[in-house]
């Protein structure tokens, strides 16, 4: 075997010809790129929007090349509030490409921007002036203007869609990230999506999984039967990288071949989170009728067995078509609520995990209805970063119990006991008042 060296960078395709799944996604990408040839196209930006590691931002860099263009990139590891992305982005976007070559007139500069939906920040602009005395490369660390976290981010981003010059793509693996958690999200979706067209990404399919796997291991080297790529294929919900990370780890011994038993072996010892989107595995969860897949898929959703509960009693009422199935439901909920009382009593986290069943079943079985169509869960407007309303009946009941000023129990009480019983708690035990 070669170097330790990351797989999955190793074996990035760095053209077209070598990606697999999401065909039609990828042909709309490359049509849109060819309309560049010949102007500013109407949709000046794209959003890519699909779960992790389906190569969102592999097929974009890939095309790219292909079409010998150049590419800047950021990305959550990068800062990306307004300043920096006037500086990385939008000054190279507005004007010739960063790399203009008046022999090459056609030749653009693709803008890459990676986890939008982990942009934080609503859509307040930053003054011009502040922006540019932060982005002075020469300017005093000392009375430089700083831009705390994505400061601006959003509203830059816009102004970036708004007045490009060159492509843009936006990626994501959760749009509502994108559009905010405040109770003026569908505002700030509308003003994104006048300005760019949205491309829905899928999981790889098993031909995908299996032709990138054999490919992998012929490029390392290393033999392989055909039981030992179905098996790694049967337990990948879809995702290239992880794919590609598995094989790594299970060729990491130095062996010259693998077979089924070694994949075996290794999914037993680490088996694989398969995580849902929220929103896809909701609906799915919503139409399930029986209390297997409903526990099954009640786990796999990517949220927290206290946010899974949050969520589901939230969208029953406007799911539900009768009554007695949201009673029934309001009932397992109650229950659910209380097996996730163990957490704070103490470290035998099994009722935890049966939580999450009970709120799958609260969201599948507790209904004898049949439910057909679309379904469109919602986000819950309690979980909403910003929602005033819970956080401020909080407060003055706090307020009448400790005498404290509301200014006091806002800055000072009300942050200790959220750190306190939070899931991550930091600050020690949270049985533990003295």
């Amino acid at each position: 075997m070669a170097d330790v060296s990351d797989w999955t960078e190793r074996h990035r395709p760095t053209s077209e010809s070598h990606l697999e799944g999401n065909e039609t996604q990828r042909q709309k990408i490359r049509k849109w790129l060819d309309d560049w040839k010949n102007g500013v196209p109407k949709n000046k930006a794209i959003l890519l929007v699909g779960p992790p590691g389906v190569g969102k931002t592999t097929v974009a860099r890939a095309i790219a090349q292909d079409m010998g263009w150049n590419v800047i990139e950021l990305n959550a590891s990068d800062a990306r509030n307004a300043a920096s992305i006037r500086k990385a982005a939008t000054k190279g976007a507005t004007h010739r490409s960063l790399f203009f070559n008046p022999d090459e007139n056609d030749k653009k500069t693709l803008i890459l921007i990676d986890e939008v939906d982990h942009l934080s920040g609503g859509l307040r602009s930053v003054s011009e002036t502040r922006i540019n005395d932060a982005i002075k490369v020469n300017a005093d660390p000392s009375e430089a203007v700083q831009l705390k976290g994505d400061t601006g981010g959003k509203a830059e981003l816009l102004k970036l869609l708004a007045e490009t010059k060159q492509p843009v793509i936006l990626a994501c693996n959760e749009v509502m990230g994108l559009w905010g958690k405040s109770s003026n999200w569908r505002s700030t979706r509308e003003r994104f999506q006048r300005l760019l067209m949205t491309i829905n990404f899928e999981r790889a399919s098993k031909d995908a999984l299996r032709n990138i796997a054999r490919r992998v291991l012929k490029s390392e080297s290393i033999e392989y039967d055909t039981a030992a790529i179905e098996a790694l294929t049967n337990n990948n919900p879809g995702d290239l990288r992880a794919l590609v990370r598995d094989l790594q780890v299970i060729c990491a011994s130095g062996i010259n071949s693998i077979d089924k038993d070694a994949v075996m072996q290794y999914v037993e010892l680490s088996e694989r989170d398969v995580s849902v989107e929220v929103f896809p595995g909701l609906s799915e969860l919503y139409k399930s009728n029986h209390a297997h897949d409903a526990i099954k898929l009640g786990i796999s959703i990517d949220k927290a067995p206290s946010e899974l509960l949050n969520w589901i009693h939230w969208n029953n009422p406007s799911i539900f078509t009768n009554k007695k199935a949201i009673d029934r439901g309001n009932r397992a909920l109650c229950q659910s609520s209380k097996m996730l009382m163990s957490m704070y009593q103490n470290t035998a986290h099994r009722s935890w995990y049966w939580s999450s069943q009970i709120s799958g079943l609260a969201a599948s079985v507790v209904n004898q209805q049949d439910l057909t169509g679309k379904l469109y869960p919602s986000y819950p407007n309690f979980l909403r970063r910003g929602s005033t309303q819970g956080r401020s009946t909080i407060i003055n009941r706090l307020t009448d119990i400790t005498g404290a000023s509301k200014s006091s129990v806002r800055e000072e009480l009300l942050p200790l006991l959220i750190s306190l019983h939070s899931e991550t708690s930091e600050v020690g035990n949270i049985d533990d008042f003295t």
